[in-house]
């Protein structure tokens, strides 16, 4: 009897050690088969938190699109964000701390203030230091936990920083997607936002995609890292949408988009038709990549 009682002890401690841990523990190298986190059982809307740089808001801005998809798809969504141009996630929490921990304070009757995370890392650190990736993602993680202890974390997988046409545009993307697969698999219940996949297939031509208009890039601009312009943060929106609730969304006619590219340049409400190049190959492409 005692044998058994200790039996059912160990498979109840092996059962419990599976369920509580982190993603890491298939060791993931690759996007295939990839698990999709679980969200909180919530009341009431739920909650997303974006936390980065200049890559999550700049010429366009990742939090404002997904909050417009959210609103004309009748899916309710409380958007916050803690964003800093240009620095690390230490940095934006460093920046940022008196909002941050009291947003991280911030508690919710059903047991999770925070249903989604969004972390968005720096490209440097993204790409070259692994170590400091997984330390800064996993300080901020510990400091969401404490009040969202099952929210949903989505790490940001970072795009290539230089031209599609540089010879050094694929071994880059290879590396943030490494890196970033091997950063979520040491985050209990998280999954991979993924924009360098989808980035890298529009550049790639997929669905009938032209990234080129009038011998420019129609996705990217920018010098010593490019960023999101209006069609890649149109798909990147669209991305985030089909990742969180695995289905395609309804296409606003009117987005805030970016107007330009100079110092000038100003986000306005602008249609979709107008100022993205091709809506539906961008579409299929941010699903196929959920």
């Amino acid at each position: 009897m005692k044998k058994q009682i200790l039996l059912f002890s160990i498979a109840v401690i092996l059962l419990t050690a599976c369920k509580n841990k982190p993603s890491s523990a298939q060791n993931f190298t690759s996007t295939k088969n990839l698990i999709r986190p679980t969200p909180p059982k919530n009341q009431g809307p739920p909650r997303i938190l974006f936390i980065g740089n200049d890559h999550t808001e700049y010429l366009v801005s990742a939090p404002i699109l997904f909050a417009e998809f959210c609103n004309i798809n009748n899916q309710p969504m409380n958007v916050e964000q803690l964003v800093t141009m240009g620095v690390s996630l230490q940095k934006v929490y460093d920046t940022n701390k008196t909002e941050a921990n009291q947003n991280f304070s911030n508690i919710d009757k059903d047991g999770n203030y925070y249903d989604y995370v969004v972390i968005q890392e720096s490209t440097p650190i993204a790409l070259g230091e692994l170590e400091n990736y997984k330390e800064n993602v996993k300080m901020i993680v510990e400091k969401i936990h404490k009040n969202s202890p099952d929210a949903a974390v989505y790490i940001y997988e970072g795009m290539s920083p230089v031209p599609y046409t540089d010879s050094g545009y694929t071994e880059n993307y290879e590396t943030m997607r490494k890196n970033a697969l091997l950063v979520m698999g040491f985050i209990k219940n998280a999954g991979l936002l993924r924009v360098g996949d989808a980035v890298k297939d529009a550049y790639d031509g997929k669905n009938g995609y032209n990234y080129l208009a009038g011998n420019k890039d129609n996705l990217r601009y920018g010098k010593n890292t490019l960023h999101l312009l209006n069609d890649g943060g149109f798909m990147q929106a669209i991305l985030l949408y089909a990742t969180i609730f695995d289905k395609k969304p309804i296409i606003p006619k009117k987005l805030l988009l970016i107007n330009g590219t100079d110092d000038k340049a100003e986000m306005r409400k602008q249609e979709v038709a107008k100022a993205i190049s091709n809506p539906k190959a961008l579409e299929e492409i941010a699903f196929s990549n959920r």
